[in-house]
C-alpha cells in the first residue's frame, strides 16, 4: 500500500481510553503574537541582559525576569529616563533574548537539497531565520541522490559517524553527511533506498513502496543525531525542540515516548508536529507495526480502524497503523502552515477522519502562516523579470507586462486585463472550476495564461483551450521558475481556486509583486488575502484582493468581473490594491518571531508521553 490515505477515512473507531489524548489544564491559549520591534534608544544598555543571561547555568522564565528588572532599574536610575521608557525598552529586548533552543528539524524534503512543494520551502527557509535569532538548528533529511540532484550535496562532508537502526526485522547502516550554511547544521541521512531515479516520494511509476521503511530510517536516525554529532565540536544533546514535519517525521515523537524517555533520555526533550497537509498521513497495513522499532505495547497509539463501508472486500477488517496520528497522539503541541487551516483540519470536511482526535487537542493546535523567500521573490532586483520595479516606482510592472505578451505571442496591450494561474494541474487547485468557467471568461476582453503539469486530460484542454482561443490564451505545460517568476510579474491578476489550501504561496508571491489575486475562502488563502472594500477608509478602499465562497464557477466568474471592472474603470483603486499587497510583511523573519511563542509554550508543560 501507498504511504498515502488511499481510501476516504472517516474517523477511526473509538480509541482505548488509556491512549486517549489528555488535555492541558490551562486550557485554551488565545494566540496573540508580538511583532519583534526595533532597537530604541537604550538597546546598547541592554545587552547585560543577554550576557548575564547566557553565563547563567540553568535559565529560567523567573529568572530572566529577575535579571531584566534589575537592568530596568539600573538603566532608570542611571541614565534618569522614564520607568515607562526603561520598561518598554526591556521588554523590546526581552523579545531578542528569550532562551535560546537547539532545534531538530526533521523532515523529508528541505530545498534547495530537496523540494517537490511547500514543505521543502519551509524546511529551507525558517531554520535559517531560526537560526539568525540566536537558536542553535539542525535541519535532518535525507540524502537523495537520483543523478541530477548528487550536486545538490557536493559540500556535505562524511562525519564518518554509522549508526544501525533495528526496524523491518534486522539492523539496517546509516551514515551522516553534514553541511554548515547560513547558521545551520544541515545533516543528511544517507542510506541506498534514498538512491534512486525520482523525486523524494515516487517516481514515473507511482509511489515508492517502502516508503515506510525510508522514512523509518529517517526519524530512528533524526533522534540519534543530537545524541551523536559532534557539530562544531558539540552535540545538541538530550534537551532538544524537535519540529517534525508532516507523517515522514511523524515517528519521532512516538520513538522519544517509547524508546528513549523510559531510560531517562530526552527526559527534558520537547516534541512539536507541523502538520502541511493532512490528506497524507502514512497508512499502512497493521502488520507493518511489528517493522517500525517500537515496543508491542505502543500498537494502540498508531492504531488505525477504516469504516466498513471503506474496506475493500467483506473479510477485510479495516485495521491498519497511520503514522500520522501517532505524532497526533503523542507530540507537546500541534502546528499548522496558517490559522485557518488548523481549523479546518478540525472539521469533518477537512480532518481526513482525524478531526476529531485533532478536536481533542484544540488546546495546543496553533497556526502560522508561512514567509516567503523575500530575497529571491523580490521585484526590485529579481533576476529572472525583465524590468524591475517596487512600491514607489510601479513603472516597471507595466513593462514587464508588455513584455511577458510578447514572449507568449499575445498582442501588446496594456489596458487588456491579464490573468495567471500557476500550480499542478489537479483537483485540489480547481482546475476543473477553470476549465468549466474559460468558454464564459473568453467572452471578455482579457488575456488567460496558466503553467502548470498534472493531471493529463487538463494538460491537454491547455493545449486544445490554446488553438482555440489563440488572441486570449497560453498554456504552459510543465513548469519553469523564471517564468513562474515572469507569470507573477507581468499578470494583473492571480487567479487560486483552491478546493483546500493549508497556507499557500503563489497567493503571497503575487502581493509582493502587486499582482492581485482572486482566491477561494479556504486556509491560508482566506488568512492572507484581504477581501476588496472600496467604500472603506473613507473611500481610499481596504483589502488586497478577492475572496470567493463558495466554491463554484458562477461566484468564481463574478469575483474576476469584479476585479476586471475595477482594472478598467477605477484605476486609483487598482493601484491601492496593489500597494496594500506589496507593503504586506510576510519575511520569515515575523513568522520565526511567531514561531518562538510556540515553543516557549511547549517547554511550559512537562513531556506530554
Amino acid at each position: 500500500m501507498a504511504s498515502t490515505l488511499h481510501r476516504v477515512a472517516c474517523s477511526p473507531a473509538a480509541p482505548r481510553p488509556d491512549l486517549l489524548p489528555r488535555q492541558h489544564a490551562g486550557g485554551p491559549r488565545a494566540v496573540g503574537f508580538r511583532r519583534r520591534k526595533s532597537g530604541g534608544s537604550l538597546s546598547l544598555r541592554m545587552r547585560c541582559v543577554a550576557e548575564r543571561i547566557k553565563e547563567a547555568e540553568v535559565v529560567s522564565g523567573d529568572k530572566i525576569m529577575e535579571i531584566e528588572e534589575n537592568v530596568i532599574a539600573e538603566i532608570s536610575t542611571a541614565s534618569n529616563v522614564s520607568a515607562e521608557e526603561a520598561e518598554m525598552t526591556g521588554k523590546e529586548e526581552k523579545a531578542k533574548t528569550r532562551v535560546k533552543h537547539n532545534i531538530v528539524f526533521v523532515t523529508a524534503e528541505a530545498a534547495p537539497y530537496s523540494k517537490t512543494g511547500g514543505l521543502g520551502d519551509v524546511c529551507g527557509s525558517l531554520p535559517i531565520a531560526l537560526a539568525a535569532r540566536g537558536h542553535r538548528v539542525m535541519v535532518i533529511s535525507p540524502r537523495y541522490l537520483n543523478g541530477v540532484s548528487d550536486k545538490n550535496y557536493a559540500r556535505a562532508v562524511d562525519l564518518g559517524r554509522r549508526i544501525n537502526v533495528n526496524c523491518f526485522r534486522g539492523q539496517h547502516e546509516v551514515a551522516f553527511f553534514h553541511e554548515y550554511r547560513q547558521g545551520v547544521d544541515w545533516v543528511f541521512v544517507d542510506h541506498a533506498s534514498y538512491h534512486r531515479a525520482g523525486n523524494p516520494y515516487g517516481d514515473t511509476h507511482g509511489a515508492f513502496g517502502d516508503n515506510q521503511f525510508r522514512f523509518t530510517l529517517l526519524s530512528h536516525a533524526a533522534c540519534e543525531a543530537p545524541l551523536i554529532l559532534p557539530l562544531g565540536g558539540h552535540t545538541y544533546g538530550e534537551k532538544c525542540l524537535f519540529l517534525v514535519n508532516d507523517w515522514h517525521a511523524s515517528l519521532v515523537p512516538v520513538l522519544l515516548g517509547a524508546k528513549y524517555r523510559p531510560h531517562g533520555v530526552y527526559k527534558d526533550a520537547r516534541s512539536i508536529l507541523c502538520i502541511h497537509n493532512l490528506a497524507h498521513q502514512g497508512v499502512e497495513p497493521a502488520a507493518t507495526f511489528q517493522n517500525l522499532g517500537l515496543p508491542s505495547e505502543w500498537y494502540g497509539a498508531l492504531e488505525w480502524i477504516f469504516p466498513t463501508w471503506a474496506r475493500a472486500h467483506a473479510l477485510d477488517k479495516g485495521e491498519a497503523v497511520n503514522i500520522l496520528k501517532g505524532a497526533i497522539v503523542t507530540a507537546d503541541r500541534i502546528m499548522t502552515v496558517s490559522q485557518g487551516y488548523s481549523w479546518e483540519i478540525t472539521t469533518i470536511e477537512g480532518g481526513y477522519g482525524l478531526n476529531e482526535l485533532l478536536s481533542s487537542r484544540k488546546s495546543v493546535l496553533n497556526g502560522i502562516t508561512n514567509g516567503i523567500d523575500v530575497d529571491d521573490w523580490d521585484p526590485a532586483k529579481d533576476k529572472h523579470i525583465p524590468f524591475h520595479y517596487s512600491i514607489n516606482d510601479l513603472s516597471g510592472k507595466a513593462q514587464c507586462k508588455a513584455a511577458l505578451q510578447k514572449e507568449l505571442g499575445l498582442a501588446m496591450r496594456p489596458d487588456c486585463p491579464m490573468i495567471g494561474f500557476i500550480g499542478r494541474l489537479d483537483y485540489q487547485k480547481g482546475t476543473d472550476l477553470i476549465r468549466m468557467a474559460v468558454p464564459e471568461l473568453m467572452q471578455n476582453d482579457i488575456q488567460f495564461v496558466m503553467l502548470g503539469s498534472g493531471d493529463l486530460a487538463t494538460e491537454q484542454w491547455m493545449r486544445s483551450t490554446e488553438a482555440a482561443y489563440k488572441d486570449k490564451f497560453r498554456g504552459w505545460v510543465g513548469f519553469n521558475v523564471p517564468i513562474s517568476h515572469r507569470i507573477t510579474a507581468g499578470c494583473d491578476i492571480l487567479l487560486m481556486p483552491s478546493r483546500f489550501e493549508p497556507c499557500g504561496l503563489n497567493q503571497l508571491y503575487a502581493m509582493r509583486y502587486g499582482t492581485i489575486p482572486i482566491v477561494h475562502a479556504t486556509g491560508g488563502l482566506r488568512d492572507t488575502v484581504e477581501n476588496f472594500n472600496p467604500f472603506a477608509n473613507e473611500g481610499r478602499g481596504q483589502g488586497t484582493g478577492w475572496v470567493f465562497s463558495p466554491l463554484s464557477k458562477e461566484r468564481m466568474l463574478e469575483a474576476l468581473r469584479l476585479a476586471i471592472q475595477t482594472y478598467r474603470e477605477h484605476k486609483d483603486s487598482w493601484k491601492g490594491l496593489m500597494e496594500r499587497g506589496m507593503s504586506q510583511d510576510f519575511t520569515w523573519d515575523n513568522a520565526a518571531s511567531q514561531y518562538e511563542q510556540i515553543f516557549e509554550w511547549a517547554f511550559i508543560d512537562s513531556p506530554y508521553v
